[in-house]
């Protein structure tokens, strides 16, 4: 009997030694205390660099918009191009170009209208996008309505058989024709004065 007694505690003793090997043993192989080193909170040096990098950043902002400011000034920009949203669409539009609205838009032959949701402007070395439309009086663009039309005589044609059953149905959509006059910045890029607004007949 006391022979097991003893045995009993020679094995308890040695026990947490065993465990403790064994678990250093784990700690050593794991990868958890070096990822905790990359994930430590961030101390007073690291907030010093991202302040310093924002700051960075904001210069970089700055002199691109001055670069873009200069190149209006100098009329150097090239032909200008724009994104707007009209009736529920999106077109892509340039000086010249004419565009076909589809459905009933109540603007009659000759009207001048401005195009303000105006979603990105830009040219051949910059461009502006909006979030999700660009500032009102950033951009502006002047458009003509050309011609109000009706779309080709679409035919419906029905009938069931036997039961002395046909139909024919004709459908003809309005269609507006809009010529886009001109695409222009109407102020500096990111200047905090508004522009004045001009007076035109209509807004879209």
């Amino acid at each position: 009997m006391s022979f097991l007694a003893q045995t009993v505690r020679q094995v308890l003793r040695q026990a947490p030694t065993r465990s403790s090997a064994l678990t250093g043993a784990m700690r050593s192989l794991s990868l958890a205390p070096a990822l905790w080193q990359q994930n430590k909170p961030a101390t007073a040096d690291a907030a010093i660099d991202v302040a310093a990098i924002a700051k960075d950043q904001q210069k970089e902002c700055q002199s691109i918009c001055e670069r873009v400011n200069q190149q209006v000034a100098k009329m150097e920009q090239g032909r200008l191009f724009a994104v707007v949203h009209l009736c529920g669409k999106q077109f892509k539009i340039t000086a010249g170009d004419i565009i076909l609205v589809e459905g009933y838009w109540p603007p009659t032959i000759g009207d001048e209208i401005s195009l303000d949701k105006v979603l990105l402007a830009g040219a051949r070395d910059f461009t502006l996008i909006g979030r999700p439309i660009l500032e009102s009086g950033l951009v502006t663009v002047k458009a003509t309505v050309v011609e109000k039309t009706l779309t080709h005589t679409k035919t419906h044609f029905r009938k069931k058989r036997r039961k002395q059953y046909m139909r024919i149905n004709f459908q003809r959509s309005p269609n507006t024709m809009i010529r886009i006059n001109s695409i222009e910045l109407a102020r500096p890029v990111d200047a905090s004065s508004e522009a004045e607004k001009e007076p035109s007949r209509r807004l879209f």
